[in-house]
């Protein structure tokens, strides 16, 4: 244990030269950081890895090929001496010392002037551990505690209020509330006001603090006829009174999720929208069912279609007899009730009867039950075993490749 713990600071290098010495794997892993830094990196190895020669080919770093010579740290402000030479680093360690270089030892860190901190970043914070003596394992563990924590939420740190006001459109994922990506999941944490659909993950409501304003989007006034309009309203109105707004949808904000009609209503009355992607269940909801979209020798696209309108019906924008003649994999999301008209529609333009069918209800959540059909019997069968939405249907060969999947315990 040193006499004096080491003393934090953040060194500002852009276009300050930085000597390393030594191209192997210390060097590929630090040289990232120093060339986003803007660091005027100066490379002295006879060698190095074909990742740290593609920085040296690609104009991030100066190579000289050759080994250590006295005078290589002149006008350095910082070094990096990660030889296997020992003698050599030895010699370049008294160098910097001479020329009071902060020096970083990858071979022995009890000679060196400097440390590295185990960093690690989220949303613009750069997360640095240092311990009182040299411990990487524990300072990396710890880091990553740290920044996994920020950026899934359990560990809140709130902006400034001072920000502008802005809305955020989150897609929290085909229901499980393990599959929000990070980012939705830390500005969920972060919201003032959550805006939130029916089929978003409801269980994530249950992790907000007391004073966050939770709405629900299948309720707000006016009716159904209104309710989108009356969802861009409250949008616009907490977002204007300084609020952070989260409007938290199942799925992708723009998979069915009228996410772009939102963002224009934003857009409109001048509000800054951040639009975060979300696993969509068309995907996801199959996967977790043990179906997979695509799959070699049986199936070389998906398309992912609506069927909340009937094949018949003139709001219909789909080519269904377009749909019939491919040979790929359909997923119809929002189509249980008109299933057996899509069926008969697909049939008649050429699909076969004895096409495969399944239906996944309720996917990746804890009542998610798989269906299985033809499209000769989808619609008695939805009826005899009482399928109901929300449901992701899959009509292709690809529904009889394999089995359901094992849980993992």
């Amino acid at each position: 244990m040193p006499a004096h713990p080491a003393y934090p600071v953040g060194l500002r290098l852009t276009g300050r030269r930085v000597v390393v010495l030594g191209g192997g794997q210390v060097a590929q892993r630090r040289l990232p950081a120093l060339i986003a830094a803007g660091a005027d990196i100066v490379l002295v190895s006879p060698s190095a890895t074909p990742s740290v020669e593609a920085m040296a080919d690609g104009g991030e770093i100066t190579w000289h090929r050759r080994a250590y010579e006295s005078g290589d740290l002149a006008e350095a402000w910082y070094a990096l001496i990660a030889t296997s030479d020992h003698a050599a680093n030895e010699a370049a360690s008294a160098e910097a010392e001479a020329h009071r270089v902060w020096c970083v030892r990858s071979d022995d860190a009890t000679a060196a002037t400097a440390w590295t901190p185990a960093t690690g970043h989220s949303d613009g914070v750069t997360v640095a551990i240092l311990g009182d003596a040299p411990d990487p394992r524990r300072t990396a563990a710890i880091r990553d505690s740290v920044v996994e924590g920020l950026r899934d939420g359990t560990l809140v740190a709130p902006h400034q209020r001072t920000r502008t006001p802005g809305v955020a459109l989150v897609g929290g994922g085909p229901g499980d509330p393990d599959l929000i990506t990070v980012r939705g999941r830390r500005l969920l944490a972060e919201a003032d006001v959550v805006i939130a659909d029916r089929l978003g993950p409801r269980d994530l409501l249950a992790e907000l603090p007391p004073h966050v304003e939770v709405i629900d989007a299948a309720k707000i006034p006016y009716g159904r006829f209104m309710a989108q309009e009356a969802i861009n309203n409250a949008l616009i109105e907490h977002a204007k009174a300084g609020k952070s707004v989260v409007r938290l949808k199942g799925g992708d904000p723009f998979v069915f999720g009228r996410g772009m009609e939102e963002a224009q209503a934003l857009a409109e009355a001048g509000i800054a929208c951040t639009v975060v992607p979300g696993i969509s269940s068309s995907i996801s909801v199959p996967g977790a069912a043990g179906i997979p979209v695509t799959h070699r020798g049986v199936a070389h696209e998906f398309t992912v279609v609506s069927g909340h309108v009937a094949p018949d019906d003139e709001r219909s924008l789909v080519d269904w007899a377009a749909l019939a003649r491919l040979r790929g994999t359909l997923v119809i999301l929002m189509g249980v009730d008109k299933i057996g008209r899509i069926a008969e529609t697909l049939v008649a333009g050429g699909r076969a009867p004895e096409t495969p069918v399944a239906l996944v209800q309720e996917g990746t959540t804890a009542a998610q039950r798989r269906v299985d059909a033809t499209l000769a019997t989808v619609a008695e069968t939805v009826t005899a075993q009482d399928v109901r939405p929300p449901a992701v249907i899959v009509v292709g060969e690809v529904a009889a490749v394999g089995g359901p999947l094992t849980p993992v315990e």
